[in-house]
């Protein structure tokens, strides 16, 4: 590729004359400032047409009609600001609602009757104006402390005879009369919804339907759900399951109206969620650390888990929020108690130091059968503590759980799910007719009524795509999933220099090697018997995981002559192991060493071809590709040198906030063929959804982006081409980023390939891949899932972009999760039937998936497994007030980074 070069005149050279003077007379021009040129702003595209191929398929969907009666009236946005009596504004979440709902009650009247939108925070709307333009009033509400109180003192432990200090003490926490001001801000017409109907999106169209969605968590909220974004959770123990650590995943419904082709929809799926196990706070605490009884667990721990929870404490019942434990056991945690019968010589009551337990039991005569022995909860502030026996705590219900999940909780929480699709629609139906919307007097007030039937769509299943597998056969899958027993790889590897690793799984290594070999030599791979087994001694199993694998590869490189093509690791107990992300780093990003790991649990031949398959593909042999590529005729993509990318971030867990995201690009190589790709990561700021190094500019000469390192591998892979054409796969971003998408990361791609070659114009194609949406498709009458290769373009879809749904792959177990494409860009000019069907080829095979997640997900790893205790800047830690060091991550050597190790 020709690199750009910049052309040396900047510099004047030094032997010009100085310019003449100026004569007196002359009056300067004005200069007009030049018209800046105006950068285009990309939008999504528009839909070409519907495709057509394919057989055709009636199928169900869980979207609902929503009819709206009226359209000429508008919505009034206020702005809502909440203070205390003494002018303070009031920062806690959980009161706004009550007192709105209080405002309504007390002042119907002057409020013309009005019913409230409200979200919960600062904006309210109502369907028509409010008398005025701005309303002030003052409300009380009686014991605002119960709900999630900003930690008050607490009347259990500080009894106090002078009325006056109590009062003076709590003020601040427990201020029941509450200001409140609401000021018009903006007003939204109705009519802005059929707009969108008709494809003319507008601000007004997106706020007209955030009200409605707004009406509906309203309407949860009334009735004491849990609202997460759009999804919300009741407290109906039917609807918890246990899995594990003190969890529970809590079943709800996700709900949102969206602006379709066929009109109006509700969209209303089951959603999960994970919340603490409601119930006494030692039997969390026992589950949670998986303890024994109560006086093996581990405080430090506890103390962590239970931060800024609620808590009810009986008998009084009251609700507290816990803020830490004592420092001292229930029985030695002294406090002063204000004794109303001794006074002191100037008539004040006299403190008497006394124990916590001493208080409860003989004060307050409140038996306790455990907590002497085991530290107090703490729900005061730090000056003044106020401490409570365990045993009187009880955490509330519907308390969120937002720490990463262990492997297995994750496990439990899919196997138990999970629900067929016939059971899914019976779930669905039921919940639409329990949550009685037609009885919501503001979806009532703006003419709004909700269908009770699923919607009818059609869908077209497109043929599956041949495949080539090795002696030039042709292979069609079937259901989406093929079985490669009896067929031979396309371009099979040779397994010379390799190596067992057995960090202490229990099974006979000598066997699972015979019979590894035998089914390669049955697809064609040669596979040499091992240099070595290694086996992990006794005393390294008691290490953490970074020491063992440190100790193995101490091991590996006393005794093997050179570094092996290949190590086979097998670990104890599934792939989940805390093992894994230490030893793929060590073998991926610091010696360049291909690995497959493998949990000897169930094996059979079957299991040992799978994990062939996987180490084939990552020793760069050809499993299997798809028939149109030999004869090349994808369409558009065969013609013209081409590069398919996929592009994706992974985060941390919610609760992981410091740990950087990763992001991953996947992209093709060795053009005609689509079925070759190589990795390149980066790490970046936590949270950040957009990729901010593909284009990263170090000086006039030197981009170190991921674009440049992906369009010289293509260049160097396909016979010295660069490619024309660049179709990207944008896996994860929401709606609200596609513009970002267009505008932001397109910009760097050009800037890449610009800045190789100024001349250079390829032309783009972005679509960005959605997984994670509430849209599902039933058969009608069929207790089967959609066949894969199913797609969808039509009624459901966006009024005017270009977007269709399309189901790849069988789904094994559960309801199959449809993928929702939507084609933002195409300057290429493909017809519908054409992108449909390209889509439908690359998500068949797994070796060459069109997305970047397992990439991402995997180098994920690599960041996670490093202790979060660990601090220091090298490990994310944060290095100045708010800000947090990005670590680079290990570049992948060259030659895993061009074989599939994310296979």
């Amino acid at each position: 590729m020709d690199s750009f070069e910049q052309d040396g005149n900047g510099a004047a050279p030094d032997s010009l004359p100085p310019p003449p003077p100026v004569p007196p007379d002359v009056v300067p021009i004005k200069a007009e400032p030049e018209p800046a040129k105006k950068k285009v702003v990309r939008v999504p595209m528009a839909r070409r047409g519907l495709g057509s191929k394919g057989q055709k398929i009636t199928l169900l969907t869980n979207h609902f009609k929503v009819n709206v009666g009226s359209s000429d009236g508008h919505f009034f946005h206020y702005c809502v600001s909440l203070y205390y009596e003494d002018g303070r504004p009031v920062d806690g979440k959980g009161v706004g609602r009550k007192v709105i709902e209080r405002v309504q009650e007390t002042y119907g009247n002057e409020l013309a009757g009005k019913d409230f939108a409200y979200d919960g925070e600062k904006s309210l709307f109502t369907v028509g104006a409010l008398p005025n333009n701005k309303h002030e009033f003052t409300v009380v509400l009686e014991d605002v402390t119960s709900n999630r109180n900003n930690g008050n003192a607490s009347p259990d432990v500080h009894d106090d005879s002078n009325g006056q200090d109590r009062k003076r003490i709590k003020r601040p926490y427990q201020s029941k009369t509450f200001k409140v001001e609401i000021s018009f801000a903006a007003k939204i017409p109705m009519q802005a919804i059929q707009n969108a109907l008709r494809g003319q999106e507008s601000e007004n169209s997106q706020e007209a339907l955030r009200v409605l969605d707004i009406i509906l968590r309203q309407h949860a909220a009334k009735q004491g759900c849990l609202l997460v974004r759009q999804s919300f959770f009741q407290n109906n123990p039917d609807n918890f399951t246990d899995i594990g650590g003190g969890v529970l995943g809590c079943r709800g419904f996700h709900s949102s109206f969206r602006a379709s082709q066929g009109g109006l929809s509700l969209n209303i799926d089951v959603s999960t969620t994970m919340i603490i196990r409601p119930g006494p706070v030692v039997d969390f605490l026992l589950a949670n650390q998986n303890a024994r009884d109560p006086y093996s667990l581990d405080w430090t721990k506890a103390k962590r888990s239970l931060k800024n929870l609620r808590i009810k404490v009986s008998p009084s019942n009251q609700e507290y929020k816990i803020t830490g434990l004592s420092e001292q056991l229930c029985k030695d945690q002294l406090f002063s108690l204000k004794q109303k019968s001794m006074k002191n010589d100037n008539g004040e009551a006299e403190n008497l130091e006394i124990t916590v337990y001493d208080y409860f039991v003989n004060h307050r005569n409140i038996q306790l059968r455990y907590s002497a022995d085991l530290p107090c909860i703490n729900v005061g502030k730090p000056k003044r503590p106020t401490y409570i026996p365990l045993e009187l705590c009880s955490l509330v219900s519907l308390q969120r759980y937002t720490k990463a999940l262990t492997t297995f909780q994750r496990a439990s929480l899919v196997e138990k799910s999970r629900q067929k699709p016939q059971e899914r629609m019976t779930v669905l139906s039921s919940a639409l007719q329990r949550s009685n919307y037609g009885a919501e007097p503001m979806l009532r007030s703006c003419g709004i009524s909700i269908s009770t039937n699923f919607t009818q769509v059609e869908g077209r299943v497109l043929p599956a795509p041949r495949l080539k597998v090795g002696n030039g056969e042709d292979f069609f899958p079937r259901n989406g999933r093929w079985n490669f027993n009896n067929k031979k790889l396309v371009e099979p590897t040779k397994i010379e220099r390799w190596a067992v690793v057995n960090f202490s799984a229990r099974c006979d290594t000598n066997s699972l090697v015979r019979d590894l070999i035998r089914c390669g030599d049955m697809k064609g791979i040669r596979i040499d018997p091992p240099f070595d087994v290694f086996q992990e001694s006794n005393q390294n199993r008691r290490c953490s995981p970074l020491v063992r694998v440190e100790k193995m590869f101490e091991d590996i490189q006393s005794k093997l002559p050179g570094a092996p093509q290949f190590l086979l690791c097998l670990l104890p107990d599934r792939k989940n192991s805390d093992l894994y992300g230490p030893w793929k780093k060590k073998n991926l990003s610091e010696f360049g060493i291909v690995t497959q790991c493998m949990a000897p649990t169930r094996v059979n031949d079957q299991y040992l071809t799978n994990l062939l398959l996987k180490i084939n593909a990552k020793l760069g042999g050809l499993n299997s590709m798809l028939a149109i590529e030999q004869t090349p005729s994808i369409p558009v993509v065969s013609k013209v040198p081409t590069i398919i990318l996929g592009m994706d971030v992974s985060h941390g867990s919610p609760g992981q906030s410091d740990i950087p995201s990763i992001a991953a690009v996947v992209s093709s190589r060795q053009w005609p063929l689509i079925s070759r790709y190589r990795a390149s990561v980066r790490t970046q700021s936590p949270k950040l959804e957009m990729i901010d190094s593909l284009f990263k500019k170090v000086s006039d000469k030197e981009d170190e982006g991921i674009m440049r390192e992906v369009l010289l591998d293509f260049y160097t892979s396909s016979g010295k081409r660069k490619p024309d054409q660049i179709i990207i796969f944008r896996d994860g971003v929401s709606e609200s980023q596609f513009n970002q998408v267009l505008n932001i990361e397109l910009d760097q791609v050009i800037e890449a390939c610009k800045f190789l070659d100024e001349s250079w114009n390829p032309k783009f194609v972005v679509i960005v891949a959605q997984k994670n949406h509430h849209t599902k498709f039933f058969q009608q009458g069929s207790p089967d899932n959609v066949p894969p290769g199913t797609v969808i373009d039509n009624k459901i879809c966006h009024p005017k972009n270009n977007d269709f749904y399309l189901c790849a792959h069988a789904g094994m177990i559960g309801t199959t999760r449809p993928t929702h494409y939507h084609v933002l860009l195409d300057q290429i000019g493909f017809s519908a039937d054409d992108l449909q069907e390209l889509v439908h080829s690359l998500s068949y095979v797994y070796q060459r998936s069109t997305t970047a997640i397992s990439v991402a997900a995997q180098v994920g790893t690599f960041m996670k497994f490093e202790d979060a205790s660990e601090t220091n800047s090298s490990h994310g830690g944060v290095t100045a007030p708010g800000a947090i060091s990005v670590p680079q991550l290990p570049r992948l050597k060259e030659n895993v980074c061009n074989s599939m190790f994310f296979c």
